[in-house]
């Protein structure tokens, strides 16, 4: 299995992607100003996104739990925004690829930065470094039907429709690697 030892920071055209750590993961739940100082940004006061509050123990026990899936779990995106680092979003992925080399991700933009380019920029540059660990050969996403938004960046970046998902409204996408 591939550790993520490699996971530093991702550097696309406009965003940082710095991966998270168990440092950043108990300050972002419990010290708002200790998470701006440890991230280098600022954190806009609607942070945590609303769809991924309710993660954030879950993705902070699975850190605590596997130190060697840094970069396999959670990142932060900063934006610098008139002159100012800016926490815009986060995105990652559900732990390391299983045996058939498939990963999940996932991705969060708060709602000021939506309709910019933001989320198919995050979700490229992390897809990009996960792509890169050879054993990576499916990446799977899951959004909802009424998600436009979401449904267009998947798209973007080369997932295909792969029908219904779990949750009722759900659908699921798929983006197979060629090797």
């Amino acid at each position: 299995m591939t550790d993520g030892s490699d996971a530093s920071v991702i550097s696309t055209r406009r965003l940082r992607l710095i991966p998270a750590t168990v440092e950043l993961a108990r300050a972002e739940m419990s010290d708002r100003s200790e998470f701006a100082r440890q991230l280098g940004a600022r954190v806009p006061e609607n942070w945590p996104p609303e769809s991924a509050a309710d993660a954030l123990p879950y993705f902070l026990e699975l850190l605590e739990s596997n130190p060697n899936w840094a970069g396999w779990l959670g990142w932060y995106a900063v934006a610098t925004l008139d002159d100012v680092p800016t926490l815009v979003g986060s995105g990652g992925f559900f732990g390391p690829p299983d045996g058939a080399g498939e990963i999940e991700t996932g991705y969060s933009i708060l709602p000021q930065f939506h309709r910019q380019g933001i989320a198919t920029e995050m979700v490229g540059g992390l897809i990009g470094w996960a792509t890169a660990h050879d054993d990576v050969r499916r990446v799977v996403a899951r959004t909802t039907e009424d998600n436009a938004g979401s449904r267009r960046v998947l798209e973007t970046l080369g997932f295909a429709d792969d029908g219904p998902g779990d949750e009722p409204g759900g659908l699921r996408y798929v983006r197979t690697q060629a090797r």
